[in-house]
C-alpha cells in the first residue's frame, strides 16, 4: 500500500500507533492519498490524539476540501468534537475560515447544537 494511503487509513481508523510509526519513518503528514485527501481531512474526528500527532509532524490545519471548501475545523465543529477542535485551534486552524457556503466553523457548531464548540471558537 502507498505510504500516503497507509497514513490516511491509520488516521481514519484512529490508529495512533501506526500513525506515529509512519510519521517517524518520514511519511509527510500532508501526503495526499489516492482519493486526493490528506490524513487530517479523513482523520477520526473524535481522536484528538490523532489530530495532535498529525499537526505536531507538520500537518496543515487549514487544508481545504476542494469541493466544499471546508477545513478539518469545519468538520470538528459540525460534528461537535470539542477536544479535536481545541487541538486544531492550538495548532493554528483559522476559526474564521469560510467554506463554499460562506459558513465559519462556529456557524456549523451553532447550527448543530454544539454550543461548547461554538463558545471555544468565539473565544479564540
Amino acid at each position: 500500500m502507498d505510504p500516503a494511503d497507509q497514513l490516511t487509513s491509520a488516521a481514519a481508523t484512529g490508529n495512533a500507533e501506526l500513525l506515529r510509526t509512519l510519521l517517524e519513518g518520514g511519511v509527510d503528514a500532508d501526503a495526499v492519498n489516492r482519493f486526493g485527501r490528506t490524513a487530517l481531512q479523513v482523520m477520526m474526528m473524535g481522536s484528538d490524539r490523532v489530530a495532535e500527532l498529525l499537526l505536531s509532524y507538520g500537518g496543515n490545519p487549514n487544508v481545504r476540501d476542494p469541493l466544499t471548501g471546508s477545513t478539518p475545523l469545519h468538520d470538528a465543529a459540525r460534528l461537535g468534537f470539542l477536544d479535536t477542535a481545541r487541538v486544531l485551534v492550538r495548532f493554528g486552524a483559522q476559526v474564521d475560515a469560510r467554506d463554499s457556503r460562506h459558513l465559519r466553523p462556529m456557524d456549523l457548531a451553532e447550527q448543530n447544537g454544539h454550543l461548547d464548540v461554538a463558545e471555544l471558537l468565539r473565544s479564540s
